[in-house]
């Protein structure tokens, strides 16, 4: 036989194995950009097709402004589609699509089927509905089917989708396998079993990729510990064998796995779902074994749940940007420093941004500091006079036309703190004449923060950050994890003011003094509380408040999650009497965040209702006759909500702060973070941030409702 033959056929046979199937594709231009397929949420709008691209694979940018690619009510049989998956076909030139045919809100055993999609240029898709039911009779049983995807079988010469599906009964998720036919639109052949966990637990979110003469499929394994795990098998169809461990690098919640190669690298990219702190991880591995996680350099400029990769060429780049290039957002590169970066309101229809500014801003020589790429050429560069309203601006993307954008400046005084901050509590320093604002460092996931600040503030507007007072693991030794709800008490102790500060750290209580309310403190060096009161078998040991009973001058501490306990502090302010302990039988609503504040001879117990992860986070009211009495709970008892109108969420754990002197009070709180929080699923709950509105009572003592608010209050006096 021809030697030169054999070694044509050789040649040809690997480029097979590796997804391509002619010499001539092998000779195509060379992939040079990533397109990122997607949905967002758990909600009809969010669960639809969305496009993102980027030219390194780690910085990525949607598509359309964010907005669906392709409508689910056109493709779909439920009207919502999730997980999408994406193929470059064996020919090198034509794509394949498969997602969930299914919406969330039906419940998460409501779908039967998928749909597949195909495209000559990633732009203009076909599309068929399967249904497993109708098309397999035998499959009549089908509780649901979850995340297809597809690759081209060489051996076969057709494209294999595979996906997990669950029978109805004690079941777990097995995945399956079927041929489609030619012209992707239906499947061919009846599913068969592809992979089952050997232990019998289920197992979905399977991802195959070809590398070094084995398939290597990633999973997520459900039930007896979670986590991204990995089979691999000789031949496509063959005998899986999984590897038993763990692939991602993260204790959190995982799902969505997905693989795709480097261009010009030998590397290859895990990246899966943190779906229930609302961000993606990406990992790098050069053999599909061992992994580290890329902790700089990811970015994206929207919030995607379980999504693929696909490498793609620059002209394909190019056709994707032609047909859905977003208007560019100008308003991420504004970089002033008075600006509040996390706070920019961006409309890109209407084309105008809103820049909420810090109270010191001068707004008739204001400069945003817009910054001018080779990409994004914007001018004016120079100070505008803000103060007359709002200004033009020119922004011009390279090889396009000039656009006008209106760009405004606010002196929004809510936040009231710059950055990621919750929990506050709040003091007036007679030793100061100042008030000092004490929060949760929030932005960390898992509410994971390990150091507490201090902002100070002559007027409740303009604040000044004093800085760390406490690191947990260095100033408490007893405690390296989760700095949570502080609280602060000043107090004259022989002729000397004393600063006891009271915070939640891995779950228990302690307690530290300072000579100043911006420290140094000292740490007791143990829990001040560190179990659940007797009786009490639920709920955490967290969200301290103390309160110094103007009446008899005595300090008591309040405590819990779930419960709700109080206690007299003994006059060294750093124990409690055991014998004064109290766990009050709570409205229902209770949740965490106590707080108890005294006007006018009336005490009021205040709390925090529902979890701090939901917009629905709220605050409600109780009465009492004295510091320990029981609680009565008006019928109108919620003070805080959210403003849906003004896109104000997740409003509560607060304090109260009192005007010396006066009988004008404000609250201090914590919402979702503005404008995105709302958009950031479960994460919402660790991206807050401060604020202040007024608090006001009516004649027969009620509080009255507090309508939250962007503009804040005036500075007081």
């Amino acid at each position: 036989m021809n030697f030169k033959l054999i070694l044509k056929l050789a040649c040809l046979s690997a480029l097979l194995l590796t997804g391509i199937s002619t010499v001539k594709a092998a000779k195509a231009e060379k992939n040079s950009a990533y397109l990122f397929t997607y949905f967002t949420g758990n909600s009809v709008p969010e669960e639809q097709i969305r496009f993102a691209v980027s030219e390194d694979g780690l910085k990525f940018t949607a598509l359309n402004n964010g907005e669906p690619v392709i409508k689910s009510s056109d493709i779909s049989r439920t009207g919502g589609v999730r997980d999408p998956h994406i193929l470059r076909g064996a020919d090198g030139k034509s794509f394949y699509m498969v997602v969930t045919d299914m919406t969330s809100h039906k419940g998460w055993d409501s779908n039967r089927g998928m749909v597949l999609l195909k495209s000559n240029d990633l732009v203009n898709w076909t599309s068929a509905k399967v249904h497993i039911p109708d098309v397999f009779p035998e499959f009549a049983d089908v509780d649901r089917v979850w995340a297809p995807q597809s690759i081209y079988d060489p051996e076969v010469g057709k494209y294999l989708v595979y996906f997990s599906m669950k029978r109805k009964g004690p079941h777990a998720d097995i995945i399956y396998y079927a041929y489609a036919n030619k012209d992707f639109t239906a499947l061919e052949t009846t599913p068969k079993q592809l992979f089952y966990h050997p232990e019998g637990k289920s197992c979905i979110d399977g991802d195959i990729v070809f590398h070094n003469g084995k398939y290597h499929m990633f999973f997520k394994t459900e039930g007896h510990g979670n986590g991204i795990k990995k089979a691999i098998a000789h031949k496509l169809t063959g005998d899986w064998k999984m590897i038993d461990k763990y692939y991602q690098q993260t204790n959190h919640a995982v799902e969505g796995s997905g693989l795709f190669k480097l261009n010009n690298s030998n590397d290859w990219i895990l990246m899966y779902d943190v779906y229930m702190n609302g961000r993606y991880e990406f990992c790098r591995s050069s053999d599909l074994e061992n992994f580290s996680l890329i902790k700089e350099g990811v970015s994206m400029n929207f919030h995607p749940r379980h999504g693929t990769v696909l490498p793609i060429t620059k002209s394909e780049y190019n056709r994707l940007l032609k047909k859905w290039k977003s208007t560019p957002k100008v308003v991420f590169n504004a970089k002033a420093p008075e600006v509040k970066k996390i706070n920019m309101v961006a409309d890109a229809q209407n084309r105008t941004i809103e820049l909420p500014v810090l109270p010191s801003a001068d707004l008739k020589k204001f400069n945003p500091q817009f910054e001018s790429t080779k990409e994004l050429k914007i001018t004016p560069s120079k100070p505008q006079n803000f103060a007359k309203g709002s200004v033009k601006y020119s922004v011009k993307p390279a090889g396009a036309k000039a656009q006008k954008w209106t760009v405004s400046a606010v002196k929004n005084h809510n936040p009231v703190l710059a950055g990621y901050f919750a929990d506050p509590d709040i003091i007036y320093s007679e030793k100061t004449g100042k008030y000092y604002i004490y929060p949760t460092s929030d932005g960390y996931d898992g509410w994971s923060g390990t150091y507490f600040k201090v902002f100070s503030s002559p007027d409740l507007v303009n604040c000044t950050d004093e800085g760390k007072i406490i690191s947990l693991g260095e100033n408490v030794q007893w405690a390296n994890r989760n700095a949570w709800a502080p609280c602060i008490v000043e107090k004259k102790i022989d002729g000397q003011y004393k600063y006891f500060y009271y915070f939640t750290a891995a779950q228990k209580i302690g307690v530290a003094v300072s000579d100043n309310p911006t420290g140094p403190f000292v740490d007791l060096g143990k829990p001040l509380i560190a179990d659940r009161p007797e009786g009490v078998n639920r709920g955490q040991v967290i969200d301290p408040d103390v309160f110094t009973d103007p009446v008899s001058g005595k300090t008591y501490l309040y405590w819990g999650n779930g419960f709700l306990a109080g206690a007299e502090l003994n006059d060294d302010m750093m124990s409690i009497k055991q014998e004064t302990v109290k766990v009050f039988n709570i409205h229902g609503s209770f949740r965490e965040g106590a707080h108890v504040l005294y006007r006018n001879g009336q005490y009021y117990m205040m709390w925090s209702i529902d979890d701090t992860r939901s917009p629905n986070y709220s605050v409600g009211y109780g009465l009492m006759s004295s510091p320990l009495d029981d609680v009565k709970v008006p019928q109108n008892y919620v003070v805080l909500r959210k403003d849906e109108k003004s896109g104000i969420y997740g409003t509560g754990h607060h304090s109260t702060i009192q005007i010396p002197g006066k009988d004008e009070f404000y609250i201090v709180y914590h919402r979702f973070n503005y404008p995105k929080g709302i958009e950031m699923g479960g994460s919402a709950g660790f991206h807050r941030e401060v604020c202040i509105d007024k608090l006001e009572f009516g004649p027969d003592g009620a509080i009255l409702p507090v309508v939250p608010t962007h503009k804040g209050i005036q500075a007081v006096k």
